[in-house]
């Protein structure tokens, strides 16, 4: 069955499409407050479309995510109460504690390091608001943080991604089961 290499020409026509710096923008601001699908699954196939726009996309990612990161940390500095208890129904209750442990053992050095942890961001930016961290420090750290990762991302995808992209090709189906097995015996194995 020919399912993943369909969704993996789908991907890449969506990323060509005229609007798709608005979903990239929209997704980066959601992602960085509240929404739980990171903008790579949008800035990866769009680097991979049009190498050349690398670090236009890697731009448009950072300046936006850092905007819903401010977005996130205004949710945090005024909501936070009212938002522990969904945050914690959601699972994400022992990443909010490892975020919170974080803060307080590194301080703004945590932002830096969030735009590269397995952690939602959205939990950093919400953590540093129910804080009350200095927000000019946060945008800094931020900026750094998250620029890091969205233009090494693209950077590698404009540099490899042409060349890899026959072999994605050739076996995207093995590489889409293994993927989604993957998440299943993660799945299982945090339910044990």
């Amino acid at each position: 069955m020919k399912l993943f290499s369909i969704l993996y020409n789908k991907v890449l026509n969506w990323a060509k499409h005229p609007k798709a710096p608005w979903y990239l923008g929209s997704l980066s601001f959601a992602e960085s407050s509240f929404f739980p699908i990171p903008p790579d699954v949008m800035l990866m196939p769009m680097v991979m479309a049009n190498p050349s726009r690398w670090s236009w996309f890697a731009t448009l990612t950072t300046l936006t995510s850092v905007l819903g990161g401010i977005f996130g940390y205004v949710i945090g500095f005024f909501a936070f109460e009212t938002l522990e208890p969904l945050i914690i129904q959601w699972g994400y209750g022992e990443k909010l504690a490892i975020a919170e442990s974080w803060f307080s053992e590194w301080g703004i050095w945590v932002i830096f390091a969030a735009g590269f942890s397995p952690i939602p961001y959205k939990l950093f930016t919400i953590t540093a608001g129910a804080l009350s961290m200095a927000l000019v420090p946060f945008i800094v750290a931020s900026i750094i943080g998250r620029g890091a990762r969205f233009f090494i991302v693209s950077a590698l995808l404009a540099w490899a991604g042409p060349k890899m992209e026959p072999v994605i090709r050739r076996y995207i189906e093995w590489l889409g089961w293994f993927v989604v097995g993957a998440l299943v015996f993660i799945v299982l194995l945090t339910q044990v």
